[in-house]
This record gives C-alpha cells, structure tokens and sequence, in this order.
C-alpha cells in the first residue's frame, strides 16, 4: 500500500485530493477513495492514477506542475 488515510494526493493531473479509504482489489493493487477538494466529492482512484502531494494549493499552476513532475 502505498498511500494511507489522510494523504494528500495529486489526481486528474492538476487536483488535490486526501485519501478516505484504502483497500486491496484482490489483484495485488490497490484502490482509494479520495475526496477531490475541488469538485467536494469523493471518487474512487486506482494507485496508479495517484501521486504523492509536495506542495499546498487547491490545484496546481504551470510553475507547481514543474516541480510536481521533477523526480
């Protein structure tokens, strides 16, 4: 598992998210519930359609994407 309840995650490429629930499909990955602070729901994301939040904003810029992607 690599993200636990209260993360704070990227999704849709540019969203930030926290992580709700967490649990295994039964196929070896796993599955989140991720309430999305921009639309105010929660959506289910696979682990691979997730990354790990570095900075602090709604959503991110042009110049926070940069820095997101650098690895």
């Amino acid at each position: 598992m690599k993200f636990l309840f209260g993360d704070i995650v990227v999704i849709n490429n540019n969203e930030i998210g926290v992580i709700v629930k967490a649990w295994n499909n039964g196929y070896n990955y796993y599955n989140y519930d991720v309430y999305n602070r921009m639309n105010r729901k929660i959506e289910a994301y696979q682990e691979k359609d997730i990354e790990r939040y570095k900075v602090r904003h709604k959503y991110l810029d042009e110049e926070e994407l940069e820095y997101q992607n650098a690895k």
